[in-house]
C-alpha cells in the first residue's frame, strides 16, 4: 500500500469521485425520483458531512493544538467566510432538485447554463476533496496509524454521502430536458473536482505542521457552510422535511460510528 500522503489523498478522492459517478448513473435507469426519497438521501448526506466535520476534522485539530480550541475556531470561521465570499463573487447556478428550477447567483456573467452549473457543483464539492486531502496530509507529520484510520473513515463517509449527491444532480437535469448521457456527465462531473481538492489539501497539510490544525478546521468550516447554505434548505423546502431530518440523524450516526470504529 502506498504511504505517500499526497498519493493516498489522490486515490481516496478518486474513490469519492467514483461514488458520485455511481450515484449519477441512476439517471441512466430513472428519469425521476420521488421527492421524499431525494430529501431523505440529501438529509443523510448532510448528516455525514456534519459528523465528519467534527469527528474527522475539528476534534483532531483541537488535539493537535494541545487541547486549545483557538486554532479550530479561527480555521472553522475562516472556512465558512471563504465559502461565503466565493458564493457572493463566483457566477454560478443552483438547480432545485424539487422541480428543476434554476437560480443564478454571484456576479453577473454571459456564461451559459452548463458552465454555471459546473461552477456551482465545484463550489459544493471542492471542500469535501479538500477535507480528505488535509486528513491524509496530516500523516506526513508522524501522527501515526490513528491519522491514517481517521482519514480513511473520512474518505469512506464522504464517498457514502456522494452517492445520493450524484443522483441529486443528474436526475433533476434529466427532468429538465437534458439527455441521459448529458445528465450523467454533469452528475459525475460534480465529483471530478474532489481529486483536485484532495491533492491541494494534502499539499497544504504537508507543507507546514503549525498550520495543520487551521487547515483541518478550515475544511470543516467550508463543509458546514455548504450543509447549512445549500443542502439542508433544499431538503426542507418541500413537504418531507421530517424525512430529511431523520436522514440527517442517520447520516450523523453512520459517520460517527465509522470514525470511532476505524479511528
Amino acid at each position: 500500500m502506498p504511504t505517500n500522503p499526497i498519493l493516498l489523498a489522490f486515490l481516496a478522492t478518486l474513490f469519492t469521485w467514483f461514488m458520485t459517478a455511481l450515484g449519477a448513473s441512476f439517471v441512466l435507469f430513472f428519469k425521476s425520483i420521488r421527492r421524499s426519497v431525494l430529501d431523505t438521501m440529501l438529509g443523510f448526506a448532510a448528516g455525514v458531512m456534519i459528523a465528519a466535520s467534527f469527528w474527522s476534522l475539528l476534534a483532531p485539530a483541537i488535539e493537535l493544538s494541545g487541547g486549545s480550541p483557538l486554532p479550530a475556531v479561527i480555521g472553522f470561521l475562516a472556512g465558512g467566510f471563504f465559502l461565503r465570499l466565493v458564493d457572493l463573487l463566483l457566477p454560478h447556478m443552483h438547480l432545485n432538485p424539487a422541480d428543476g428550477d434554476t437560480e443564478r447567483e454571484g456576479l453577473k456573467s454571459p456564461w451559459g447554463k452548463s458552465t454555471l452549473l459546473f461552477l456551482a457543483v465545484t463550489l459544493h464539492n471542492f471542500p469535501e476533496g479538500l477535507a480528505v486531502g488535509v486528513a491524509f496530509g496530516a500523516m506526513a507529520h508522524g501522527l501515526g496509524d490513528a491519522s491514517m484510520a481517521s482519514a480513511i473513515a473520512l474518505a469512506i463517509g464522504i464517498g457514502i454521502q456522494n452517492l445520493p449527491e450524484g443522483a441529486a444532480v443528474s436526475i433533476p437535469l434529466r427532468r429538465e430536458g437534458f439527455s441521459r448521457r448529458k445528465s450523467f456527465f454533469w452528475g459525475q462531473f460534480s465529483g471530478m473536482v474532489e481529486p483536485v481538492g484532495g491533492v491541494l489539501g494534502g499539499l497544504l497539510a504537508v507543507a507546514a505542521r503549525p498550520i495543520l490544525p487551521y487547515a483541518l478546521s478550515f475544511a470543516a468550516g467550508a463543509m458546514i457552510f455548504v450543509v447549512v447554505e445549500e443542502v439542508i434548505p433544499e431538503t426542507q423546502s418541500g413537504k418531507h422535511g421530517h424525512l430529511a431530518s431523520i436522514g440527517v440523524m442517520l447520516g450523523f450516526v453512520v459517520m460517527m460510528a465509522l470514525d470511532v470504529a476505524l479511528g
